[in-house]
């Protein structure tokens, strides 16, 4: 099965990443990509799709989905830097993956991020993503669509 990014989400005072199970009557039911437990968010958690997530670069924005596949292509079946590795390690990573990334605009912080989300997403359901031609417009996009059948 493709991953699909838009179902994959990073919410704010949450451990890793989560995946979109459903919508709830007053916000999402997500489960974590780390233990497999199931929790509702309401409306006023702060969630976002990884695929509405960018990379700055000195010319745009480079999608998330593009940066984990180039570091996929970098690193072949190897693991990203751990996120506790020293700062010079991480902006070296980088480097050597995105040499355009925007240096004033991409800090370490995001690059952290980034190595952790990387890292649980070859654990856990891998790098073949759903084209994004083919994705729906959101998460909810697809649900609709079922009801309607």
């Amino acid at each position: 099965m493709k991953t699909d990014l838009q179902k994959i989400l990073s919410i704010s005072g949450e451990q890793g990443l989560w995946q979109f199970v459903s919508q709830a009557k007053n916000g999402i039911i997500a489960e974590s990509m780390l233990n497999g437990s199931r929790k509702t968010f309401g409306i006023q958690a702060k969630v976002t799709s990884l695929a509405d997530i960018s990379i700055y670069t000195e010319d745009e924005e480079m999608p998330l989905r593009s940066v984990l596949l180039k570091m996929k292509e970098r690193l072949e079946e190897s693991d990203a830097p751990d996120a506790k590795s020293d700062n010079k390690v991480l902006v070296a990573f980088f480097e050597s993956v995105i040499p355009e990334y925007d240096h004033e605009r991409f800090y370490v912080s995001h690059m952290k991020k980034v190595v952790q989300w990387y890292n649980q997403i070859k654990a856990t359901v891998g790098f073949d993503f759903v084209d994004p031609e083919q994705e729906p417009d959101s998460m909810f996009d697809e649900a609709e669509e079922k009801k309607s059948e």
